[in-house]
């Protein structure tokens, strides 16, 4: 039986003046992430009709690895940066029934 992993997929609405910085900033995420203990994936996506509108699909070994991601120091930079730059943020924890 394939292992299971915890997903999390987050929306990202960015204000449309914002959209190319805050894309930057999101893109240098990806080599710390990536490099973290409990990292399985973590892809970043941007809505091809909304380019205001980026995706990443992330999935963790467990919510303890996640949590540790959360307090990371990319992310705290990350939050710095994108403060009052998004309209709106929304999070699925979500199980892979594929597995």
């Amino acid at each position: 039986m394939k292992k299971s992993y915890l997903t999390l997929v987050v929306h990202i609405l960015v204000k449309e003046e914002f959209r190319e910085e805050i894309k930057a900033a999101l893109l240098k995420l990806i080599g710390p992430t990536r490099g973290e203990e409990g990292n399985i994936a973590y892809d970043l996506h941007q809505d091809n009709e909304n380019p205001n509108l980026f995706l990443f699909h992330e999935k963790w070994v467990n919510q303890d690895y996640l949590t540790k991601h959360s307090q990371s120091k990319h992310i705290a930079a990350y939050r710095v940066v994108s403060k009052d730059k998004l309209e709106n943020v929304t999070a699925f924890k979500m199980t892979e029934l594929t597995a």
